[in-house]
């Protein structure tokens, strides 16, 4: 049955909707993983390779550390951004609106690419907000629960996540970008540079992107999510929205929570059943064809979560 998980990876690379892709799935105690594809065109995936994961970053740092907060009771669900960070303009807004894209926040910025970190920041922390209050994914609220961890933390988003998640987790192969050696994500653009235009300004202050990481530490990060006390819970749902299941930080289909990035990388585990899976990618390497991707990578998300439950039976 995995071979059909396979088939439709090389199928999709034959149609050249990413040049290969780094595949790792995790059923009955064990990790297997496949490599399939070239980096460019020409240099063969392989083991122990680096990725931009995008918006994965948001469930590896942020996520984790609000989940961590809001299981010790320093941070309640309900209350308002504003009450523990003042600097933020809106007064109704709260931390479970934030977690689940339920916030109603107007994500559109004028002049956005000419504005440096201290006036994109600015800008967020007046951002529109709107009285609609259903599932819209933006990474504006992300990057405010970055901003709230770095005033609760007195620290800088890196240093955070870097003590409280990746050291403490062992995942000593993920950081903020730029990097030195990474898989390239867009032909002509040099390797290790973050993709997403706001975490490229905003750098190591970034709670919705800009994170490298590889297979081996996802496995990793996933273990724990798979087996430690502070994920016991996420498989509620902690939204308002009834189109759209929302755990915190993740999306959530049934037991399967999962989180996808731009770049072309996605994550997914089902605590129940003892299952996850790894895909990363650099579809953004030759072309962006945005809305076709999701065709695309929900096609694969489906399948592997067929093929996965299948082998629980």
């Amino acid at each position: 049955m995995r071979q059909a998980i396979l088939d439709k990876i090389s199928e999709q690379i034959g149609q050249g909707v990413y040049p290969g892709a780094s595949l790792a799935l995790f059923s009955k105690g064990q990790w297997k993983e496949y490599y399939l594809g070239t980096q460019d065109g020409h240099t063969p995936v392989g083991a122990g390779l680096t990725y931009d994961l995008a918006s994965v970053s948001k469930v590896v740092g942020v996520g984790t550390l609000a989940t961590f907060l809001v299981n010790s009771g320093a941070l309640e669900l309900d209350r308002t951004l504003q009450s523990y960070y003042p600097a933020f303009q809106n007064s109704k807004v709260t931390i479970r609106q934030l977690l689940t894209h339920t916030s109603g926040i107007d994500p559109f910025i004028p002049n956005r690419d000419s504005l440096d970190a201290d006036q994109l920041k600015e800008a967020i922390l007046k951002i529109t907000v709107t009285d609609k209050k259903d599932f819209l994914y933006t990474d504006i609220n992300f990057l405010l629960l970055g901003f709230l961890l770095e005033e609760l933390g007195r620290d800088s988003l890196d240093q955070l996540i870097s003590r409280d998640v990746l050291e403490p987790f062992g995942m000593f192969q993920t950081s903020f970008g730029p990097v030195s050696q990474a898989v390239p994500t867009v032909r002509g653009v040099k390797a290790g540079v973050v993709h997403d235009p706001k975490a490229r300004v905003l750098g190591l202050h970034a709670g919705s992107a800009g994170l490298f990481s590889t297979v081996r530490d996802l496995e990793i990060f996933l273990e724990r999510y798979l087996t430690e006390n502070f994920a016991a819970d996420l498989t509620q749902d902690y939204g308002f929205d009834d189109k759209r299941k929302r755990s915190l930080a993740w999306d959530k289909k049934g037991d399967w929570l999962s989180h996808t990035g731009y770049t072309g990388t996605f994550i997914m585990y089902n605590r129940p059943l003892q299952q996850a899976a790894i895909f990363l990618s650099n579809r953004t390497f030759d072309k962006d064809e945005r809305a076709q991707w999701k065709l695309d990578r929900n096609q694969v998300m489906a399948l592997i979560r067929q093929v996965l439950e299948g082998e629980g039976q």
